[in-house]
């Protein structure tokens, strides 16, 4: 059977190697170049995790019924680090071209780290892939050697330290949530931006930065630190009292009017609710927007309403079909759609605010909190599926990140008039694509008219010609509907992009809804 559970991983490895060579040749230096050998590195290594997994030799336990991932994950923030650099050199931005190269740094560091541990705890210990491991890594640090400056080098080695920590403490309290490769792209990023928080707060500067860009890094270190906080607390007192309810409720805003306001208030030099007040209902288009994406949600929790009302109906166990589920999705790309057209940055802070409520719900549900701790876990529960095998749910927050990382990530310094040239257009759009727009497309005409299957997956072929050609018209009315984006001519790049990731969608046992947008972003970019 060992052959047999590899196929899939192998195709899975072949799609990201491409990717990577396809990065490669459009970037083509040192960095590049440390690219290929962490990726040839990472595919050696995803076996041995592949194993512990299934000897149960792994330290954590992680999310059953999934291959470690550790090839797809690790080489995300390597990638966008080094497009964010091209991009921003050939803008001639030097501060964010500094950036990108320690963010691909940081990337390649932490994939290593994770690497060597992996090869650490393998019995008996694997020769060729610690050599391998070697190799890769002394190209890696002999390039950053050469080309960052101390006060980088203190900066990455910080967030390879948070990481540590972070990963021991999360993987400890929330088990078989994550795969390992999960775990380090969320990790890593939660690290990164909270080094950032740090890094930003100790050296403000008058009128340095964006008051968007602060809002999402406090919006996101705060409630991690919220749901450390009370896991530590609850460790000691049942959560499901009103005594700790009404603690929760005093100490949520207790934090988020004494620690994040004045954290917000120092960054920004300026009164965050009234900023964020003023921010909301700027223009009249703002306000059409905020209306229209008001009824969207009311009519999202008209469908999980309706959805449990039939459940208890039906006395058998209910549970919520694929095309229920996507209904989500249809209702997420209306959401974004009109915000990507016209107001980017409406939506940046809009998505901030959305993704701080669902992690808040998200603890109200996990802690059963009162009034509505119990109720929320009923609702949720008809829509899970095989991914949510540990205490989160996670599939409606990967949902939203994924749609909004592209438009958080798009490095708005370096793209002149608001958009990058080419395929770049895209960027921002990379989500609806993937997500919204492939993934739903597929899993419809895969459930409903899909007849032969890819194979060694249950996914078929079906779904992902669908796919793709769904993706392809969405591009074309983005070209209808957006007068900013202009492809020039880039048409067989976007076509290769769109397949390759509709591919992966096909092969991959990750959370697609976080990693495939990213992967085109990185195609879009590069």
């Amino acid at each position: 059977t060992g052959i047999m559970l590899n196929k899939p991983v192998l195709v899975e490895s072949l799609i990201v190697l491409i990717i990577v060579l396809f990065v490669h040749t459009a970037v083509w230096d040192r960095y590049s170049w440390c690219a290929v050998a962490l990726a040839i590195q990472a595919f050696y290594v995803q076996f041995k995790w592949d194993r512990l997994l299934q000897l149960g030799g792994a330290v954590f336990q992680f999310r059953a019924a999934a291959n470690s991932g550790l090839l797809p994950a690790s080489m995300v923030i390597p990638l966008l680090g080094i497009v964010m650099k091209e991009r921003c050199k050939s803008a001639g931005i030097v501060y964010f071209e500094r950036f990108g190269i320690v963010v691909a740094s940081t990337g390649m560091l932490v994939a290593l780290f994770l690497s060597v541990i992996a090869v650490g705890i393998t019995k008996p210990v694997p020769t060729n892939t610690c050599i391998l491991t070697g190799v890769a890594g002394s190209v890696i640090i002999y390039t950053m050697k050469h080309s960052l400056t101390v006060s980088e080098v203190i900066e990455v080695l910080e967030v390879l330290l948070i990481f540590v920590y972070l990963s021991m403490i999360l993987l400890y309290l929330l088990p078989r949530c994550f795969t390992p490769g999960e775990a380090l792209l969320v990790l890593g990023g939660i690290s990164f931006v909270l080094n950032q928080l740090i890094k930003r707060s100790l050296n403000v500067i008058e009128g340095r930065g964006d008051p968007i860009d602060f809002f999402l890094l406090v919006a996101v270190v705060g409630v991690v630190l919220l749901g450390l906080f009370f896991t530590v607390l609850f460790i000691f007192m049942d959560s499901g009292t009103w005594i700790s309810s009404m603690f929760f409720h005093m100490m949520t805003a207790v934090l988020g009017l004494g620690v994040i306001m004045p954290w917000l208030y120092r960054l920004i030099q300026r009164n965050p609710l009234f900023w964020l007040l003023q921010f909301l209902f700027q223009t009249q288009t703002r306000v059409y927007l905020l209306v229209y994406w008001s009824f969207l949600a009311a009519s999202a929790c008209g469908v999980v309403f309706y959805q449990n009302a039939k459940r208890s109906s039906e006395s058998k166990k209910h549970q919520a079909s694929t095309i229920t589920r996507k209904y989500f999705h249809f209702i997420v790309v209306a959401t974004y759609v009109p915000g990507l057209i016209y107001d980017r940055q409406l939506l940046y802070v809009a998505a901030v605010l959305c993704l701080a409520v669902f992690v808040i719900l998200e603890y109200i549900r996990y802690f059963r909190i009162k009034p509505f701790g119990q109720t929320l876990r009923h609702l949720l529960s008809l829509f899970l599926d095989e991914r949510d095998s540990g205490p989160l749910i996670l599939t409606h927050i990967y949902l939203l990140l994924g749609m909004s990382l592209p438009v958080w990530l798009f490095p708005r310094s370096c793209a002149p008039k608001g958009t990058l040239p080419g395929a770049g257009a895209l960027v921002p759009y990379s989500g609806v694509l993937a997500v919204g727009v492939g993934d739903t497309i597929a899993s419809i005409f895969g459930s409903t008219v899909g007849e032969i299957k890819w194979p060694g997956t249950k996914k078929t072929f079906e779904g992902t010609m669908t796919a793709i050609f769904a993706q392809i018209i969405a591009v074309a009315l983005i070209l209808i509907f957006d007068s900013s984006v202009n492809l020039n001519s880039s048409y067989a790049w976007i076509l290769a992009s769109v397949t390759l990731v509709s591919l992966l969608e096909a092969y991959t046992t990750q959370i697609d809804n976080l990693l495939l947008p990213l992967y085109l972003q990185i195609m879009f970019m590069a």
